[in-house]
């Protein structure tokens, strides 16, 4: 298998559920000049787009009018590997372990208030899971006054680099490095990688 391939996530419904776990992803759209303008932005992924809620105006809102064509990406920082891990004379041995996906679609702003209204209660579902709030229908003014900005992708990739390129006993090696290290993520790194953290008994293969 080719290493690039050993590293996509094949599956879309893999790729949605990441998204929608990560708490904000970059919206990337061309200003004026030609220039990516690169924002954050919360976000949520329900019903084959991606949605965001904006102010009514600036430079993002201009760019989408003028150039419908985005990109849009979000990524988890899963752990950093020292050069030590691997050759204590070569910082160049130096890694990290990642999950990303990238977005190529089309953006516009949603004028159908039921859409709009669908999608603010998707992105109240991802981020205020407790509740505690009344749902949003089309025929409140808030609805009608924000601005929600839809991204319907074109393609949609992903990557992940969790240690599946190393047999599992190496892996492990690297996964009790890790806790070695103590990193305030190293326990979630390990389990990522397919080990107990408490123990570093394999579970299960990284995969996505």
């Amino acid at each position: 298998m080719r290493l690039v391939e050993r590293f996509s996530i094949k599956s879309k419904e893999s790729i949605i559920r990441f998204l929608n776990s990560m708490p904000s992803g970059t919206l990337g759209s061309i200003d004026e000049n030609g220039f990516p303008q690169l924002i954050p932005m919360n976000f949520v992924y329900a019903n084959d787009a991606i949605y965001m809620h904006s102010h009514h105006v600036g430079e993002k809102i201009d760019n989408i009018r003028r150039n419908s064509k985005v990109g849009f990406e979000a990524h988890k920082h899963v752990e950093f590997l020292p050069s030590y891990f691997f050759d204590p004379e070569d910082a160049c041995s130096a890694d990290t372990l990642y999950i990303s996906v990238v977005v190529k679609g089309l953006a516009s702003l949603v004028e159908d208030l039921e859409e709009k209204a669908n999608a603010l209660n998707s992105l109240m579902e991802k981020y205020q899971k407790e509740g505690y709030y009344r749902r949003l229908s089309k025929d409140m003014s808030s609805v009608k006054h924000v601005t929600v900005i839809k991204v319907k992708p074109i393609t949609m990739t992903g990557k992940y680099k969790l240690g599946q390129q190393w047999s599992r006993e190496y892996r492990r090696y690297i996964a009790s490095k890790i806790l070695e290290r103590g990193s305030s993520t190293a326990r979630e790194s390990v389990a990522l990688m397919g080990f107990d953290p408490y123990t570093l008994e394999y579970i299960h293969e990284p995969s996505f």
